[in-house]
């Protein structure tokens, strides 16, 4: 079953409002008010949160496949230990994200199979060029994820902070992380890749581009 048609499964029809009511991936129905801070199926902006959750998902989904491929081609190395380090911690943010996906009933975007491929291949391409083309890309990489972060909780905040305030929580501590790994690239050398300035104009143009789509497919 693919992964929209699981979140469709857990999803029953209250027999007096005709509501959705979903259910947990442990099938425990999830109560209508999901956190603290007070944000329900009834009081949230749906097309906003759909957007934030699905394009979320599948970039932590693509910086696994990056991270994935850069371990393929340097796992072995002395750098090995820091890119695995931030591939656990990007590991966590996409296990969240799809909590998140199941709770509020977004579906994956339909560009899953390409970013599969396409961050594999950026991360084993990047890390060919040695640690630095590794680093390179990572700092490219969680720059745009942090700047892109940043404009949600911008939104967020701009809307109602008292309403988003658990969802804005991960928002944030998943940016610090990135910001993190981005200082972690810039401290093993990214700036000494070859063609540096151009590669990592290029990979933030490809990642506004994946942002762009997923949000909306």
């Amino acid at each position: 079953m693919s992964y929209a048609g699981a979140v469709a499964a857990r999803c029953l029809w209250l027999p007096r409002t005709g509501a959705p009511r979903p259910l947990s991936a442990y099938g425990r129905r999830i109560s209508a008010r999901f956190w603290s801070s007070g944000m329900t199926l009834d009081n949230i902006n749906w097309a906003a949160v759909d957007r934030i959750i699905r394009v979320d998902h599948a970039g932590e989904y693509g910086a696994n496949r990056i991270y994935a491929g850069q371990m393929a081609v340097l796992g072995r190395t002395s750098i090995g230990p820091a890119i695995q380090k931030m591939w656990d911690q990007e590991k966590d943010h996409l296990k969240k994200f799809n909590e998140l996906m199941v709770a509020f009933r977004v579906r994956p975007t339909v560009l899953m199979p390409f970013w599969n491929v396409v961050g594999f291949a950026l991360g084993a391409g990047t890390a060919l060029l040695g640690k630095e083309g590794a680093m390179a890309c990572t700092v490219a990489v969680e720059e745009s994820i942090a700047h892109h972060y940043n404009n949600q909780i911008r939104r967020l905040m701009e809307e109602d902070p008292a309403k988003y305030e658990e969802l804005l929580q991960v928002i944030r501590k998943f940016r610090d992380e990135e910001l993190e790994h981005h200082d972690i690239g810039l401290e093993h050398g990214a700036e000494l890749a070859p063609g540096y300035t151009v590669l990592k104009s290029v990979i933030q143009a490809g990642c506004s581009v994946a942002i762009y789509l997923s949000e909306r497919f």
